[in-house]
């Protein structure tokens, strides 16, 4: 049996708007043998560009039923039966929304129209309900109004059994399909051809723009999980609708898809990732030698063309560094700008001679470069024949690349022939670091 819907709302997720008008057709699969209609109170006002739309005001429902009225109705209507709708997904998350703060839980079987319509009538120019039903030569009445549209839904369904529909129904609504909770714009042939091995995965809307991007130790598994929960809030609808093709780079293990992912989000800036948009590092430690032959420590902005002892995603991490190497060295406040007042005679007069405190600079930046190793991750590649490779240069992220397998390492200067530069940050760093110490027998010091 089958439960063929159609509802107006209030606005376009479940979470915050209400339904203003439901219709249901039960059909046995033959024809419609029950049916149900009824305009609902949403307890909320109606926008004027939905009255406009749909013709639905305030004053019309202001006598009829809260949702809670006829929850159990619905629900005994619903329940056990397959949810059929145009755009299946967004009546579903309404009414299962609804339903659930009526106390039931609706877990029915779903099927799209509009799916189902692309499998059986491919080519078409739209398969908007509007557009379908016109291309097809079936009549809608009163349209976007509920009744209207769901009549029309089943007029739809009875010539998608017309025309050998049913081999489609039961390839969709088999357990395993994915059919029931891809998003609407997406083809099943997009999780299909995934593999299951670690990779970066990108989401593109409707222009090709990639929109979220992510990592995955299994690529067609965690891209399958983003569309299992059919959440009512507003920023999930909105990811899913914008979602219409699935690209993907394959890795050889899940550390290299951690620093691909995060690298292309901040080289991509995609719309619906939430972490690692912080800023990339924009402070650097730097040495220079002053007028009076001071060897000098500064934290200042980092610069494109100048060599740098260290770098820092925040301006307080280098200050709390710098600081650090000041007490333990003795090194002078004012000499690395921690002091910021001016110099005068008597602080010249009692600065120690510049050969001796350039000593004290030295087994400063002796003590950083043993806190700063150079070192490598080599793990298995995706072919046999290579393997992944991880920099780490004094301390920070250099970048990764795959050598051959066979690769006597001799120096660093020799492996970046190999090695493709990444950008460093916090998340990466820490994350090398973390897998170094977890895998030891993975590490090279250089």
């Amino acid at each position: 049996m089958y439960a063929i819907v159609d509802i107006e709302t209030t606005g376009g997720y479940a979470a915050s708007h209400g339904i203003t008008e439901i219709a249901v057709f039960i059909h046995d699969g033959t024809k419609v043998v029950k049916h149900f209609e009824t305009l609902i109170n949403p307890q909320q006002n109606i926008p004027r560009y939905i009255t406009a739309l749909t013709g639905i005001d305030n004053y019309m429902v202001s006598d009829a039923p809260a949702f809670d009225d006829i929850a159990d109705v619905l629900f005994d209507l619903l329940n056990d039966k397959i949810f059929v709708a145009h755009n299946v997904n967004f009546d579903y998350s309404f009414i299962k929304h609804q339903l659930k703060n009526s106390g039931y839980e609706l877990t029915a079987k779903k099927l799209c129209t509009v799916r189902l319509g692309r499998k059986i009538f491919p080519g078409l120019p739209s398969y908007s309900l509007g557009n379908l039903c016109r291309s097809l030569q079936i009549n809608i009445d009163n349209r976007h109004r509920a009744g209207g549209d769901a009549k029309a839904t089943v007029q739809l369904f009875d010539y998608y059994l017309a025309n050998n529909g049913e081999i489609f129904i039961n390839d969709m609504l088999k357990k395993l399909s994915k059919e029931q909770w891809l998003p609407l714009h997406l083809d099943k042939k997009e999780i299909d051809k995934l593999p299951v091995k670690p990779g970066v995965y990108y989401f593109h809307n409707s222009k090709d723009k990639i929109v979220y991007v992510g990592k995955a130790i299994n690529i067609k598994k965690r891209v399958s999980s983003h569309f299992t929960h059919n959440d009512p809030d507003r920023k999930r609808q909105n990811f899913l609708r914008n979602i219409h093709k699935i690209s993907h780079k394959e890795c050889a293990t899940e550390l290299e898809a951690l620093v691909l992912e995060s690298t292309e989000i901040k080289k991509l800036w995609p719309l619906y990732n939430r972490s690692q948009k912080q800023p990339l590092q924009k402070y650097a430690l730097y040495l220079f030698e002053d007028a009076r032959g001071y060897m000098r420590l500064a934290i200042d902005k980092k610069k494109k063309n100048v060599q740098a002892l260290y770098i820092f995603n925040l301006l307080h991490e280098g200050l709390v560094l710098l600081k650090n190497m000041v007490d333990e060295f003795e090194l002078n406040a004012k000499l690395c700008f921690l002091d910021k007042t001016p110099f005068t005679i008597t602080d010249y007069e009692f600065l120690e001679p510049p050969v001796i405190y350039n000593g004290k600079i030295n087994k400063a930046l002796e003590a950083l470069n043993e806190q700063l190793p150079t070192f490598i991750v080599v793990d298995e590649g995706i072919k046999a024949e290579e393997k992944l490779c991880l920099l780490i240069e004094r301390g920070s992220f250099w970048g990764m690349g795959y050598i051959p397998a066979k690769l006597k390492l001799q120096s660093s200067i020799e492996l970046k022939n190999y090695l493709n530069p990444y950008a460093d940050n916090d998340y990466i760093r820490n994350s090398i670091y973390s897998f170094a110490e977890a895998n030891p027998h993975k590490k090279i010091v250089l």
